[in-house]
């Protein structure tokens, strides 16, 4: 009897130490704070609004959305899992669609992943050049 207790005792104690080790990375990315904002994006943000409204561009929006859903360009990288917070960027795009520049909100290796993996990107040509392409990341 005792003999079986000392084993019970011995098996709680490795469970309890395995649980242990996985529990502090479960709860790290529940503490992770959040990134240092960008102060030049809000300049941005207003130049992308002041596109709008414009029926045109309303629709660009629409076709670039599908485009880059259809393309997967946010997947390219692992970017969505380097931080539990979402970005927004900023793309700017020349006459013929390419990406010349990106900003993001905050400053964080998801951000920067982001502006990595869009810096090569080539969407449709856009209403008006340059135009400045706002997505929301998770």
């Amino acid at each position: 009897m005792r003999t079986h207790l000392y084993k019970l005792g011995a098996l709680c104690a490795i469970v309890l130490a395995t649980g242990c080790q996985t529990t502090p990375t479960a709860t790290s990315a529940q503490d992770e704070a959040p990134a240092p904002k960008n102060p030049e994006f809000a300049g941005e943000m207003a130049k992308f609004n002041a596109q709008f409204p414009n029926e045109k561009v309303a629709k660009y929006e629409e076709e670039s959305i599908r485009f880059n859903n259809a393309n997967k360009l946010d997947e390219k990288g692992g970017c969505h899992e380097k931080s539990k917070y979402p970005v927004t960027i900023i793309l700017l795009l020349d006459a013929s669609g390419k990406v010349t520049q990106s900003m993001t909100d905050v400053e964080n290796s998801k951000a920067q992943c982001f502006r990595n993996s869009y810096a090569s990107a080539q969407f449709p040509r856009p209403p008006i050049a340059p135009y400045r392409k706002a997505m929301q990341l998770r």
